[in-house]
C-alpha cells in the first residue's frame, strides 16, 4: 500500500470525493455511464480498463475540465495536482527546465519569488538535483522528464494528486523507481492519490481501491474483492493484462 494505516471508508463519513452517477457523452456516444465511488483522504485510489475505457475522460471530468451529468463533490480544502499522460512531446519545445516551470505557472507565483524558491526543494522531493534546472527538456531522459513533471505537479502542496499512466513508455526498471517515488510522497505528505495504471501487480501492491472501467460495466471495491479472475475477463475481454513479475 501507498499508505502504511488503511483506512475504514465505511466509517468516514467525509470523504474527500464523493462520485455520484457520473456520466459523460461526446457526441452523443456515451463514454462514462453511471460511476459512483468515493475515496477518503489518504487513500490510493487505482482505475483500470481497457484502451477507450474512459479512463482519461474520467480524470477530465473529476477536474471539471468537460462537461457531465451526475455528482463530483471534492471536499473543501482540497488542492489538486496533476500529471497528465502526455504534456506535449518534450523535443518539441526547445525550452531549458527551468523555462518550463516558469511556463507552467501562474506569474503572481513566480513574481513574489515563492517559485523561485520551491523548485529546488520540489526537484530534491523527486530525487532530482537543481542542476538539472539548466538542461533542456530535449535532452531528459524519459524517467527524468517524468519526474520533473511531478515536481511541477506538487509544486503547490496539492493534498490531491491526480497520475495518468505515469510509467507509459518507461522500462520497468524506469516503472519501480517511479512508483516508489510515488510511494515516498505520499507517505511523507499524506495525499490521496488516483492513479491509472496498467499493471496489475502496482494495483495489488499500492492500492487501496480499484475503479474497474469498460463500456459496460464497472466495478469499485479493494482490489482482492474487485480484481477476481472472472471480473478481470469480462473486463478485458480475452485482450491480455500487462502483468510483470
Amino acid at each position: 500500500m501507498f499508505s502504511e494505516h488503511h483506512k475504514n471508508q465505511e466509517q468516514n463519513t467525509n470523504p474527500i470525493l464523493n462520485v455520484r452517477d457520473l456520466s459523460v457523452s461526446f457526441d452523443k456516444q456515451e463514454i462514462l455511464k453511471d460511476i459512483s465511488f468515493s475515496i477518503n483522504e489518504g487513500d490510493v485510489l487505482a482505475i483500470i480498463g481497457p484502451n477507450g475505457a474512459g479512463k482519461t475522460v474520467l480524470f477530465r471530468a473529476l477536474m471539471g475540465f468537460i462537461p457531465y451529468s451526475g455528482e463530483v463533490k471534492w471536499r473543501k480544502d482540497v488542492k489538486i495536482g496533476y500529471v497528465p499522460q502526455k504534456l506535449f512531446e518534450k523535443a518539441e519545445l526547445p525550452l531549458t527546465v527551468k523555462e518550463f516551470f516558469v511556463l507552467k505557472s501562474d506569474n503572481l507565483f513566480f513574481k513574489d519569488n515563492r517559485l523561485l524558491e520551491t523548485i529546488p526543494r520540489e526537484l530534491k522531493a523527486v530525487g532530482l538535483k537543481p542542476e538539472i534546472l539548466n538542461q533542456r527538456l530535449a535532452n531528459l531522459s524519459r524517467g527524468q522528464f517524468q519526474k520533473i513533471l511531478i515536481a511541477w505537479a506538487i509544486l503547490k502542496h496539492p493534498n490531491v494528486l491526480l497520475f495518468d499512466e505515469p510509467t507509459a513508455g518507461i522500462d520497468i526498471a524506469g516503472e519501480e523507481n517511479i512508483y516508489n517515488l510515488l510511494h515516498k510522497l505520499q507517505g511523507e505528505r499524506g495525499m490521496t492519490v488516483l492513479i491509472i495504471s496498467h499493471d496489475l501487480n502496482i494495483v495489488y501492491r499500492y492500492a487501496d481501491k480499484v475503479l474497474c472501467l469498460n463500456k459496460e460495466n464497472f466495478y469499485f471495491g479493494e482490489p482482492e474483492k474487485a480484481l477476481t479472475n472472472e471480473q478481470i475477463k469480462r473486463l478485458y475481454g480475452e485482450s491480455a493484462f500487462h502483468h510483470h513479475g
